[in-house]
């Protein structure tokens, strides 16, 4: 399904989510929840990137969860796409990051449309063919009233 769809279906089945967008690895909202959707994603991408330079240890950071007196931004990633929401005060933590998660798996890139063939191009006639010219059409004359 598409990303708008899927944060459709994010936000019918968690009532939890007050905000979310969908973007890629470019930082291009694929879908959104809100008219600010890029501002969310460059929010969000900002936070993650912060958070990724703090992190201790090899593995890759997939998810985060920033927590405020007046609610929670939550990030996953998993592979070139990336899903941020919104939250009110004490969210349910897990359930949040299963919904994020599930709606992320059900993206599916739209298939590019297949590459335009070139038509042919037309044939030159060899450099040596004569020309055809028509006959000139007579011209009809007035009649003479």
């Amino acid at each position: 399904m598409d990303a708008q769809q899927a944060l459709a279906d994010l936000t019918e089945i968690s009532s939890q989510i007050e905000a979310a967008v969908v973007f890629d690895d470019k930082g291009k909202v694929v879908g959104s929840t809100v008219p600010a959707g890029d501002g969310l994603a460059a929010a969000a991408r900002d936070l993650f990137a912060a958070a990724e330079e703090l992190r201790s240890g090899d593995s890759a950071l997939t998810q985060l969860e920033i927590a405020t007196g007046d609610g929670s931004v939550f990030v996953v990633r998993e592979g070139k796409m990336t899903i941020a929401a919104t939250t009110g005060p004490a969210p349910t933590v897990g359930l949040v990051f299963y919904d994020l998660k599930s709606a992320l798996r059900s993206v599916k890139p739209k298939p590019r449309p297949p590459a335009r063939k070139k038509p042919p191009a037309p044939k030159k006639p060899p450099a040596d063919a004569k020309k055809k010219t028509a006959a000139p059409r007579p011209r009809k004359q007035p009649d003479a009233a």
